[in-house]
């Protein structure tokens, strides 16, 4: 079977980044290292905060732009990369599901008003993984190799009882994360996870309830919004970062939570139930028919 990878140093210059939740945050702070690095990104979001909006109307070669996106609908997920062809002439190089939900009191567990299902694990869990498998799709199609940065949080590696869903969530995207990292061999697709701590950011700075005041926002130590977007840089252009890293960053430490696919092969590691290696034949196949098509942009 052909191996399309591994996916090498990465350097962001002359790459194409697609970002969702880049118009505040750790989203806005990843999009602007990455162009001031020679990257032309594509900010997917609800909106953009003024330092946001007027960075990217500062922009006059049209290298960083602004697409409206709703992360909880999968058409406005497309929509980013067919606005990424159209615009930069091709599917992007990077995938960055930073798009995502503290605890709102209209999608949390503990309130409980939702009748059918819990929005946060839509935008939270749905979106990043429904992000990545478009990623695959259009990197395939394009026959380019390609990286995607998953967003995830400490709450990821430990328990939150006052905010136990968006624990969960991301959880599984961490779980997401280490299941990916052979499709850096196997697909030339690499996949990585960073885990912020406590960040200062809109997530609990324009909040319309207490929550930051619950979790002792101002008494913790936080991190800026532009240390997260250092590393998952670092992250992206490799440098030691293989598929399947998983890297802790708070206030008073980095460092690798879970190592990827290609450091960690052949390591002995204490494993619950010893199996013998899948036959990946079909997910090759799948992807295999994917190669080589085109991006389907609507009105050509």
């Amino acid at each position: 079977m052909t191996q399309h990878g591994p996916v090498p140093d990465f350097p962001v210059k002359d790459k194409i980044v697609a970002i969702t939740g880049g118009g505040s945050g750790i989203g806005f702070a990843f999009a602007s290292l990455c162009h001031q690095q020679g990257a032309r990104v594509l900010i997917g979001d609800l909106k953009l905060v003024k330092d946001a909006e007027a960075y990217v109307s500062q922009s006059s070669n049209g290298s960083i732009i602004f697409e409206h996106c709703d992360v909880s609908s999968w058409p406005s997920l497309e929509n980013l990369i067919t606005a990424s062809v159209k615009t930069f002439g091709s599917v992007p190089d990077v995938y960055v599901p930073c798009a995502g939900i503290f605890v709102p009191p209209w999608s949390n567990f503990w309130n409980d008003t939702e009748p059918e299902a819990y929005k946060t694990m839509q935008i939270n869990v749905n979106h990043p993984i429904k992000f990545t498998r478009l990623a695959l799709r259009a990197l395939a199609g394009a026959e380019k190799q390609g990286v995607v940065c998953l967003v995830a949080s400490a709450a990821g590696i430990r328990g939150n009882y006052l905010a136990a869903l968006y624990a969960a969530a991301k959880h599984a995207v961490v779980g997401f994360a280490k299941s990916m990292g052979e499709a850096d061999v196997e697909e030339g697709v690499k996949v990585v996870c960073v885990l912020p701590g406590m960040v200062r950011s809109p997530l609990w700075e324009d909040r319309e309830d207490d929550y930051a005041e619950r979790v002792k926002y101002l008494e913790r130590e936080s991190l800026g919004p532009e240390d997260v977007a250092e590393l998952m840089v670092r992250m992206v252009e490799g440098k030691g970062y293989d598929g399947g890293t998983c890297v802790l960053k708070t206030a008073r430490e980095e460092r690798v939570v879970e190592h990827g696919h290609l450091t960690s092969r052949g390591q002995a590691k204490y494993d619950p139930s010893p199996r013998p290696e899948p036959d990946i034949g079909h997910i090759k196949h799948i992807l295999a028919g994917e190669r080589g098509k085109e991006w389907k942009v609507s009105g050509e």
